[in-house]
């Protein structure tokens, strides 16, 4: 598992309700997360902010 943790076991876990959710599903969506975080700081630049914003998802 990646050191260095966006998303969090337990939450995914409360919105999947029943279901079982395995480590890999965590690494990859941590992975995704943080893919989405570096595409919206470049929006963000390219606009002339420092502030990201939820438009820049």
């Amino acid at each position: 598992m990646s050191s260095d943790l966006i998303v969090i076991k337990a939450k995914i876990k409360e919105v999947t309700g029943g279901y079982s959710v395995s480590s890999d599903f965590v690494d990859v969506l941590n992975e995704k997360v943080k893919k989405l975080i570096e595409e919206a700081i470049i929006r963000a630049e390219a606009n002339g902010r420092r502030t990201v914003m939820g438009r820049d998802i």
